[in-house]
């Protein structure tokens, strides 16, 4: 179940408000012995981060679960780039943050209440003592307090849910919206410029989105990278090189274009976006092997506007 971008944040007795963690999304399912953990385009998370893994063995009960896989780094906040590097900074706490129950002992639990769901969660939690399974506690009503928390604290933004909502599978659903602190979206990799002055291995990488199932321009970026992340993309567009557009028109770029095959799934934060689906000032952050190339879609970012 996926969230739907609102505008602003808002009060409201019949919603609850949760910290959207900058992480990775991920479902976990207890079966007796068998523990698998993925992410919503279904690759495994087991191997990648085994303490999480590890940790729901301790599970009392049969059960499949949905949240996000976070590492805090020294400040104590969340760190999505250091999650991406997680086998280099493993002596950072790595945490799997529960926001929902969707199955216990074989039983299906989706047309449950959110806060009865979220007891039920609660209840299961409590018996593991595992110190990396969290509860992903709310508050009620007080959005607009907690959003302010939530950017005093540096946060990416908060989730509102419905208190009464069911949790409905590949939706997104106005039942949950999203509220950043900071504009942030996914962009398909297609190409890169050739690097100038001093810098290596390349300039800005070129974005695009889905419009109508076809891939068009939404920017391009130079910005965000350090000198290993650069290295590290490059090698990861290499094999992906095909030296052909996937724009029917020309872009306007400074410098001569690599194209590659649009698979690569990359994380921006912008300022704005305009009307023809343009980022302003995008900058790099990381890379999303968790997401699909297909969910990139203008509309997609369209916010809810809320009527206070």
């Amino acid at each position: 179940m996926l969230a739907t971008l609102a505008d602003k944040p808002f009060d409201d007795r019949g919603w609850v408000f949760e910290i959207k963690w900058d992480g990775y999304r991920a479902i976990a399912e207890r079966k007796n012995e068998l523990i698998q953990l993925y992410s919503r385009n279904g690759l495994s998370f087991s191997e990648k981060f085994p303490p999480i893994a590890d940790a729901l063995v301790s599970l009392k009960h049969n059960a499949i679960l949905d949240g996000e896989i976070v590492l805090l780094d020294k400040n104590n906040r969340p760190s999505f780039q250091k999650l991406q590097h997680y086998g280099e900074n493993k002596a950072l706490p790595i945490l799997y943050y529960i926001f929902d129950l969707l199955f216990i002992d074989k039983k299906d639990i989706r047309h449950l209440p959110l806060l009865q769901r979220k007891e039920l969660l609660q209840a299961l939690l409590k018996k593991t003592g595992n110190d990396l399974l969290r509860y992903c506690d709310h508050v009620e009503e007080q959005g607009i307090a907690f959003f302010e928390s939530a950017k005093n604290a540096s946060l990416e933004g908060i989730i509102a849910k419905k208190m009464d909502s069911k949790y409905v599978c590949n939706t997104r659903s106005k039942d949950w919206l999203k509220i950043k602190n900071v504009n942030t979206r996914e962009g398909i990799i297609v190409g890169y410029t050739k690097p100038r002055n001093s810098r290596k291995y390349f300039g800005a990488l070129i974005l695009a989105q889905f419009k109508n199932n076809k891939l068009v321009y939404m920017g391009h970026t130079g910005t965000g990278f350090t000198q290993k992340t650069l290295r590290d993309l490059w090698k990861k567009m290499q094999p992906l090189i095909n030296n052909k557009s996937p724009f029917n028109e020309k872009i306007k770029v400074n410098m001569p274009v690599t194209w590659i095959q649009p698979k690569l799934v990359c994380e921006l934060k912008y300022t704005e976006m305009t009307k023809d689906g343009l980022l302003r000032h995008p900058v790099f952050l990381a890379l999303r092997i968790d997401k699909n190339k297909n969910e990139v879609k203008q509309s997609k970012e369209l916010a809810v506007h809320i009527i206070s």
